[in-house]
């Protein structure tokens, strides 16, 4: 079934495809609108339609949803991931209802908001709608993932890329995220739990620094590491950063 376009219902299509066997699904369904739609098809001319309307209303709607998104989520493989397009219609429904469900709300990995180039003024009495939403779940927590990185733009690079040392230029980044963590314990007057924040310190230069055995190591440990190597800079207020080089950068 490589490379192939089909045509048909699919949720009977979508029946034949083995378990597990696929890593990406994007769909965009019906959004509930109930209106009629009418699109103007090739070079020719030729008028397509279709119909986005549910006598059953907005239950009738969401379970031959969920009919088809059930199995998406059997095709799908472990590492897997769905990017389902949907708007205000039907969006908080589709989330709640379907997704989370199916998926668990623990796998689901963002919201993508789309902005549309052209919005109307709607005549009724309501917001004019200016986004739609892609939900982003992944079948598991072992799920595939690849960044897109682009170049930096140069006026970004000059502004937030504004120290240097030997090395070359860098930024101080943040060492901590959001949230306690009630293992971690003061290093050098700092505490990031007096802060509500906990030590997150990024696991590829502690790899690039001790290698597998950096694993292992405590945050302290790994804190110490980092000092001892020249990539700790002190904030005025006694904080740790971590040198962030521009070479090391990948976009």
């Amino acid at each position: 079934m490589q490379n192939s376009l089909i045509l048909g219902d699919n949720l009977e299509i979508l029946k034949t495809i083995d378990s597990n066997s696929i890593d990406l699904i994007y769909l965009d369904p019906p959004f509930f609108s109930n209106r009629n739609y009418e699109v103007i098809w090739g070079d020719a001319g030729e008028v397509r339609s279709f119909k986005d309307r549910w006598a059953g209303g907005i239950s009738h709607y969401i379970d031959w949803l969920n009919e088809r998104v059930k199995e998406m989520y059997r095709i799908l493989k472990q590492t897997g991931s769905i990017f389902l397009h949907c708007d205000w219609h039907a969006s908080h429904y589709i989330k709640t209802q379907i997704l989370d469900r199916l998926f668990d709300y623990e796998n689901f990995r963002g919201e993508i908001i789309w902005k549309r180039t052209h919005a109307k003024n709607d005549a009724i009495k309501k917001l004019t709608v200016l986004t739609d939403s892609i939900f982003y779940y992944s079948k598991t927590r072992k799920f595939t993932y690849i960044p897109i990185f682009v170049e930096l733009r140069e006026q970004y690079v000059k502004s937030a890329y504004n120290l240097k040392d030997e090395r070359g230029q860098y930024q101080a980044i943040t060492l901590t995220g959001a949230g306690i963590n009630k293992n971690d314990i003061e290093w050098k007057g700092y505490h990031p739990a007096k802060s509500g924040r906990h030590y997150a310190i990024p696991k590829e230069i502690i790899k690039n620094l001790a290698g597998e055995a950096g694993d292992n190591y405590s945050s302290i440990e790994k804190l110490e590491l980092l000092e001892k190597n020249g990539y700790i800079v002190w904030s005025a207020n006694g904080v740790p950063r971590l040198k962030q080089y521009l070479d090391n950068t990948k976009g």
